[in-house]
């Protein structure tokens, strides 16, 4: 069982990979993600660090909110596809917004896998200033296995 873990988190941090270096998936994800660090991945579970790029600001110089989005549904993905053998679809996704990073600001990225019923499973992720440990948002989202069979990075 721990080898099927390990090689299920491996599936996962490839396709994040894959996904932040535009191999697979939108240009949009992967320039939203560009820069995107792991620190600490466990089944269920993902660590990483962002410095916000210039590119992802809006007009008042803050990290946009659509940008903010996008790096939490793919690193929520991420946690999820390793507890499981396919990406599965969002069914609900809820975001509150605590305050703004700047500009080449540091954040962290937590993700975490907290229920799993069935074909359901539900992951929390928290944006934090590095700097400070200041919330900047906490998003909550369930998702769903289908019988889609997205491909599989190679490994």
């Amino acid at each position: 069982m721990a080898e099927t873990n390990t090689v299920q988190l491996q599936r996962s941090l490839k396709w994040l990979q894959d996904v932040t270096t535009g191999v697979i998936g939108f240009e949009l994800d992967s320039r939203t993600l560009q820069g995107l660090q792991v620190i600490r991945a466990e089944t269920g579970f993902l660590h990483c660090t962002f410095t916000v790029p210039d590119h992802a600001s809006d007009v008042n110089g803050n990290w946009h909110v659509g940008a903010i989005a996008t790096l939490i549904d793919n690193v929520a993905g991420a946690a999820v596809y390793s507890i499981g053998d396919s990406l599965n679809v969002t069914l609900s996704f809820n975001i509150s917004y605590y305050s703004a990073a700047k500009i080449q600001e540091e954040v962290e990225i937590e993700a975490k896998v907290t229920a799993k019923k069935g074909k359901l499973v539900s992951v929390e992720v928290e944006v934090r200033k590095k700097d400070t440990g200041e919330l900047i948002a906490i998003a909550k989202q369930w998702t769903a296995s289908n019988d889609y069979r997205s491909p599989k990075p190679r490994l």
